[in-house]
């Protein structure tokens, strides 16, 4: 794997560098084991789980997000 120097890509435009971001986080769905998060980020994301299962109408999907942020 070839490697570029962090300069090149925060010269890409935002767009691209989003794109390459959706990339990499999407890649360590692949093992969300080696993924460390700290005890208060679980318990964050524990309680936002919680929030969407008792109001599922009240979340953004996937799809919305990506959009929202494409648009910015």
């Amino acid at each position: 794997m070839s490697r570029v120097p962090i300069d090149h890509i925060l010269e890409l435009p935002t767009a691209e560098r989003v794109a390459i971001v959706q990339e990499i986080w999407e890649s360590m769905l692949d093992h969300p084991e080696d993924v460390a998060i700290t005890a208060a980020q679980r318990e964050e994301l524990e309680q936002c789980w919680t929030d969407l299962q008792q109001n599922p109408d009240e979340g953004e999907s996937w799809e919305d997000v990506k959009k929202s942020l494409w648009n910015e």
